[in-house]
């Protein structure tokens, strides 16, 4: 297989290819996924007994792990739109905050949510609620898939008890209360210009230059929908509580079940009902019998038109897990690696540059937070500079810049129903605006390192 210098070439030529079909050429994603990974997996010289296998992997751990509760947020989040909850909770959202503040109701609500809650599990809660208040108050849809979508990854890239940022403080062996109280102060920063402040520009943009989205028919149709549901639609507390049910049950599990020893019975059966999984059918079944009243169809029927929806948007997911897969596989986040071990860079620059490189080859915010984490570990303890900053400065590095070779840019694309490019103006470029951010905010609080408590 190739090394070196010609893996980056080759990444970048994937990257390019993969657009140029689906742009230029209307070709489907999940079609150009999975051309665009044999198209890499050859040119990087893989042994082509191992290219199917490698492709057939990638595809069926991403929706393996994504899967059942991608089907059940969306079967949920039908029964919301069905029983006229969506534009309930729009209303009340308006009427609270006002029109011009509901972007911040919404990315606060997303960076809560996204702590204890699995990343992709918001996405496709807020989805039908982004669209929504996109049409209700007149505000570019673009400006809300910032500030749910990034806030979200915020939370769960450097928020602990979220996997990746708690994996990062056991290999560096932070004192986790400290780092838990200086990555939710730093995260504020990064919501608030990546997710909030980001959006609201690009909504100013869209309506400067006169391109605000037209409806599509399916757009029209789901609005028409929205408004007759809401005649005589559920109110706001049950609505609201459908959303909130399966993440009050993983996030009470989760804690409950560490004040158990473990092996117990009570420990398992926590450890079982805050399975994501669980937990989401747990929510499906409660939003059956809550929204049956107020739907005018069977909720068999509702279901089905759920599984309908589901069907393209997991292929592309687990299409663009195949990609990821396929990079991984190259040894491009070793190559990274390296590279930047020969040069003498400051540390907080090196643990945010190295973790950003990786989470754009491989497409994985945790392979990016681990990796980077396990090979600046020495280097770390060695210095003067705190690990509790130099961890998040991994963390800010594995926020932005999703590019198509993760899963996760496919499935906030199709979701909420934006292009390609919206798509890399609202996530991909609002991600790496809150990862600065971060990182920058991370740099102040490291000139003050002396006399700020616990670093």
């Amino acid at each position: 297989m190739l090394t070196g210098p010609l893996l980056i070439v080759t990444f970048v030529i994937s990257i390019v290819f993969l657009l140029v079909t689906i742009i230029k050429f209307n070709m489907n994603a999940f079609v150009s996924l999975l051309l665009t990974s044999v198209l890499t997996a050859l040119l990087v010289q893989m042994p082509v007994e191992d290219i199917s296998s490698t492709i057939t992997a990638g595809f069926s751990s991403t929706v393996g792990g994504i899967g059942i509760v991608t089907g059940l947020g969306v079967m949920l989040g039908m029964f919301l739109f069905e029983s006229g909850g969506i534009i309930s909770i729009a209303n009340a959202i308006i009427r609270k905050f006002g029109v011009k503040k509901s972007p911040i109701a919404l990315a606060l609500s997303a960076f809560v949510t996204g702590i204890p809650v699995f990343g992709d599990i918001v996405d496709i809660l807020f989805a039908p609620m982004v669209r929504t208040l996109s049409y209700k108050t007149g505000i570019a849809r673009m400006t809300f898939v910032a500030a749910v979508a990034v806030s979200g990854s915020i939370a769960a890239s450097a928020i602990i008890p979220t996997p990746p940022p708690l994996a990062v403080s056991e290999i560096l062996g932070l004192n986790i209360g400290v780092f838990f109280v200086y990555s939710v102060f730093v995260s504020c920063f990064g919501m608030l210009f990546g997710g909030i402040l980001w959006g609201v520009y690009l909504d100013k943009q869209e309506k400067k230059v006169g391109t605000q989205r037209v409806l599509e028919t399916a757009d029209r149709e789901e609005l028409a929908a929205l408004e007759e549901n809401n005649e005589n639609g559920i109110s706001f507390g049950k609505s609201i509580s459908m959303i909130v049910l399966p993440i009050i049950i993983i996030v009470v599990c989760s804690f409950s079940s560490s004040a158990f020893t473990e092996g117990s019975t009570v420990r398992i059966w926590l450890n079982f009902i805050g399975d994501k999984n669980i937990a989401m059918l747990i929510g499906v079944f409660y939003a059956v019998l809550v929204s049956k009243p107020y739907l005018k169809k069977s909720a068999s029927d509702v279901m089905i038109e759920a599984a309908d929806q589901v069907g393209l948007v997991l292929l592309i997911t687990g299409a663009g897990g195949s990609f990821g897969e396929i990079i991984q596989a190259t040894g491009i986040g070793d190559y990274l690696a390296q590279v930047f071990s020969i040069f003498n860079i400051p540390i907080l620059l090196m643990c945010f540059v190295l973790s950003q490189l990786i989470r754009c080859a491989q497409g994985s915010t945790t392979v990016a937070l681990m990796t980077t984490a396990s090979i600046m570990a020495s280097t770390i303890a060695s210095s003067s500079v705190s690990p509790v900053l130099s961890a998040i400065a991994i963390c800010a590095g594995g926020v932005g810049l999703s590019l198509p070779n993760d899963s996760g840019f496919w499935s906030i694309g199709r979701f909420n129903r934006i292009t390609i490019p919206e798509t890399f103006k609202a996530w991909t470029t609002g991600g790496f605006i809150a990862g600065f951010t971060m990182f920058l905010v991370t740099c102040v609080l490291s000139l003050f390192q002396s006399v700020l408590p616990g670093l």
